[in-house]
């Protein structure tokens, strides 16, 4: 199986509660353990801004690229904003998509970074900057090799960019089981929601 991962998903943002270490930590233990080999990895390189603009708004995008995003737009993001970071998530969408075209031919993928479920299509909060899924949907859709998806997401936080993004789609289904009582508020609901205490 391939797994794909790229070291700038890693911004070393030292004690920052998100550990964006954990993508190279997950690629140390799968060498060490010997569940996967070096040759199983694939390096991403960045979505390019169409297919991001698949998912977002353009004024959002020239916002993200340009470093002219608001105070108030930066503290929703909840997460250091830097060029470093707006690279660090376009590889992360184009590794969600390249994990899964390789998983249309191989039968299984796995973006190690990724994940960005409360991304909405204009604006990001939660850590989630822009939505690596929903792109990575939208761009196989487009390149009509798939038309319909499922989102699994075991988050203990709601996915409601997910939510957002797809509640008016048929062909994308959404599930999220994840802790009721905690963000996000509201929750927009998705096609199957597990609420857990």
């Amino acid at each position: 199986m391939k797994l794909v991962y790229s070291d700038q998903y890693d911004l070393n943002l030292g004690n920052h509660v998100f550990p964006s270490v954990k993508y190279r930590l997950t690629k140390e233990k799968l060498l060490r353990e010997g569940a996967a080999k070096a040759e199983d990895f694939v390096e991403p390189g960045p979505a390019s801004d169409a297919d991001v603009a698949l998912v977002h708004h353009r004024e959002y995008i020239r916002k993200l690229k340009t470093g002219t995003l608001s105070y108030l737009e930066i503290l929703r993001l909840e997460i250091p904003y830097s060029p470093e970071l707006i690279h660090a998530v376009w590889l992360c969408a184009e590794g969600s998509t390249l994990a899964g075209r390789l998983a249309l031919e191989d039968g299984a993928a796995v973006n190690i970074g990724g994940g960005f479920h409360h991304a909405f299509p204009d604006h990001g909060e939660g850590f989630c900057v822009i939505h690596d899924i929903a792109i990575a949907i939208r761009s196989l859709q487009k390149a009509k090799v798939i038309e319909t998806a499922m989102t699994v997401d075991c988050d203990v936080h709601h996915g409601n960019g997910t939510a957002a993004i797809f509640g008016a789609d048929p062909a994308v289904y959404t599930f999220s089981i994840h802790q009721e009582n905690n963000y996000p508020y509201p929750k927009p609901p998705s096609n199957l929601d597990v609420n857990l205490a």
